[in-house]
């Protein structure tokens, strides 16, 4: 960054979901950031991660955590970047001693680890009460606790559910020195937070444009943003990756996921999406400016996990003549026999893929399709309790000798995979009075 007034923070992104390529942070940091920014979590990774956690107390948080740290250390103990991420997911303590564990394992030392809690919520301010047995409950953070972390000099900051885009605010606020009611600033920040929160959006990726042309998967060029002061920035990526940084790609993502353009909700601001100006500067160069905001909502987002539960499903793949016809005699069958039996199903689930899979039925019941070479059958069921989730898959069990012919190997085993428990997202509001004043700040030094 250059010094005095005109400072310029360069803030990189290096991840838009759990579990995706590790490399290509490598890039980022290569071109040179002040922070590099890892945004892993969306409603149903929480989910994944509660799931994890409900079999392992020290699970919950992104598993791709310490591949990550791996690829940022050398950076952030040369002094050269720091790293912010909320891939603490639903258990950032156990995050947090995983990081430090791996720091120390590869000899590093003299560097400060920053831990934000408090996004879980007491069961007792969630309404509507959950129908299944509550699991967790977590409220969307804003950028308060990173900047205390980062005034207190954490080099990395690892946090629960802290919303998207205040993961790129925090270290924004830390160095212009924003205020906190400072509208206007703190929407210019959200507004970079939001183009940088899902990696290559900004660069091509998912492009609805000319996408032969900009789709670079394997050479991608994460987005970096260039801000200053005044909140004006230029969104751009590493020299000699793939993608595109054009007014046509940033303003893809910056409408993306937005249900009102001139209410655009975060924890810290109310962010008026239809004031932005994008220019297009040229040579993979985007200019954003005139970022207008209105006070914070009172509420804060929250979800909450229960049970709801078990899932069984099994698919088998018939051959021609007839495949269709055989995968459904065979998945009725299963349904009318569990109904025999008194068997307890909440819901079915039937798809015919090859014949009328993927959005439903493509012909009425009766109708006979055109007679492909396969068809899959999948067939899954949700019940309340596991014995009657392992009884409709023992209902498979005879498939194979006493079933129509032509049952395959292609694809799955027809053997039903064991059940697993199903976990219930909700989403509710609650007065961030009651989340805030329990938000925690832990800063370590290793």
């Amino acid at each position: 960054m250059t010094a005095g007034a005109a400072k310029t923070v360069r803030i990189g992104a290096g991840q838009g979901f759990m579990g995706e390529d590790p490399a290509l942070m490598r890039a980022v940091l290569a071109d040179g950031v002040d922070y590099l920014v890892c945004e892993s979590l969306a409603e149903r990774t929480m989910g994944l991660l509660e799931e994890a956690r409900q079999r392992d107390e020290t699970a919950g948080y992104a598993a791709d955590l310490a591949d990550r740290i791996d690829v940022v250390a050398d950076d952030v103990f040369a002094g050269r970047t720091r790293f912010v991420t909320n891939a603490g997911g639903v258990n950032p303590i156990a995050a947090q001693r995983a990081v430090v564990a791996r720091l120390r394992e590869r000899g590093h030392r003299g560097r400060r680890i920053g831990l934000v809690v408090g996004d879980a919520i007491d069961p007792a301010h969630i309404e509507p009460v959950p129908a299944g047995r509550l699991l967790s409950a977590t409220a969307y953070l804003g950028a308060a606790g990173i900047v205390e972390a980062l005034a207190r000099g954490a080099d990395i900051v690892i946090t629960g559910r802290v919303a998207d885009a205040c993961l790129f605010l925090g270290p924004l606020i830390h160095e212009h020195g924003w205020s906190f009611d400072d509208w206007d600033h703190l929407a210019a920040g959200i507004v970079v937070g939001h183009l940088l929160e899902c990696s290559a959006q900004s660069t091509g990726g998912n492009y609805s444009g000319d996408w032969w042309n900009t789709v670079d998967p394997w050479r991608a060029g994460l987005p970096i943003a260039e801000v200053e002061r005044s909140g004006r920035a230029v969104i751009t990526k590493p020299a000699g990756t793939g993608g595109r940084v054009s007014f046509d790609t940033v303003r893809e993502q910056l409408l993306y996921e937005v249900h009102d353009p001139q209410r655009y909700l975060s924890p810290d601001v109310v962010v008026d999406m239809t004031s932005v100006t994008v220019t297009d500067l040229g040579a993979d160069r985007v200019e954003i400016s005139g970022a207008r905001g209105a006070p914070r909502p009172q509420a804060l987002k929250g979800i909450a996990f229960s049970e709801a539960g078990f899932a069984g499903e099994a698919t088998l793949t018939y051959a021609w003549p007839d495949a269709f016809a055989k995968a459904r005699f065979v998945l009725d069958g299963v349904r009318r026999e569990s109904e025999s039996m008194g068997l307890a199903v909440d819901e079915w689930c039937d798809e015919y893929f090859g014949a009328c899979g993927f959005g439903g039925p493509t012909v009425a019941a009766d109708d006979r399709p055109s007679d492909p070479p396969e068809v899959v059958g999948r067939l899954a069921w949700r019940t309340a309790d596991l014995a009657t989730a392992r009884s409709v898959a023992a209902l498979f069990r005879t498939v194979a000798l006493t079933g129509p012919p032509g049952l395959q190997g292609i694809g799955r085993r027809a053997a039903p995979a064991p059940p697993t428990p199903l976990v219930v997202l909700d989403d509710f509001l609650i007065d961030r009075d009651l989340v805030e004043p329990g938000v925690q700040v832990h800063v370590e030094e290793i």
